[in-house]
């Protein structure tokens, strides 16, 4: 599981599909949403939290069509389906890696880009514990979907339309955890309910998200 889990982040590190490509989305939001808007402090403070976020999860949807696509395409899913490793892990282990490549980056990177925004100062430590609580949720969400879509042909669109509505809630509980501590108040009951989702989709999803590919690989 180790070499596997080694693999993956060199494959996607060495293919700037992930890593690469999540950052610079990233950093092109952040840039281009006060141009758009307009540079008021005080607008781009009370936006910022869902931006932010909004961006981190767009960024995150770009790479996950290549979560099993690469290894369809090359044969080597079916190899992984017949090893002894379960297929449960190997879907964890490639959610993890997507993590790795993706989620872990862009929650590094989300101060600086905050700056930007002109996120408030006590917002900046919460949107980094929101982004660490509620980006693996994304990562397991979308091998879900990938799963459910290998095999097919330009499956991205229909991936992210399978993908995004799973999203909303770990959308609106992560922003409102980056709003309220921001704004200086209680964050407890958003915070939990984000860990919640990422608990329940880490300890169910790849469950079926490997039955799913069960079926697409037969």
């Amino acid at each position: 599981m180790k070499a596997l889990l080694l693999r993956d982040v060199r494959l996607a590190i060495r293919a700037g599909g992930g890593f690469g490509l999540g950052l610079a989305f990233f950093l092109l939001v952040a840039v281009l949403v006060p141009l758009g808007v307009g540079p008021e402090p005080a607008t781009l403070a009370k936006i910022a939290p869902g931006i932010l976020w909004v961006g981190a999860l767009l960024a995150c949807l770009l790479s996950l069509d290549r979560i099993f696509a690469l290894d369809f395409e090359d044969g080597s899913l079916d190899l992984l389906a017949t090893a002894p490793i379960p297929l449960e892990g190997v879907v964890a282990i490639k959610a993890f890696a997507h993590w790795l490549v993706t989620g872990l980056p862009l929650t590094l990177v989300a101060p600086v880009l905050a700056v930007l925004l002109n996120l408030p100062g006590p917002g900046y430590l919460w949107l980094v514990v929101s982004l660490l609580a509620g980006t693996p949720a994304l990562s397991v969400i979308g091998a879900f979907g990938a799963a459910l879509v290998v095999g097919v042909k330009r499956g991205g669109l229909l991936l992210s339309l399978l993908v995004l509505p799973l999203y909303v809630p770990t959308l609106i509980f992560g922003a409102e955890v980056v709003k309220r501590g921001a704004s200086g108040t209680e964050v407890s009951v958003p915070l939990l309910l984000l860990a919640g989702i990422t608990a329940g989709a880490v300890a169910l999803l790849p469950f079926a998200a490997a039955a799913a590919l069960r079926v697409n690989l037969r």
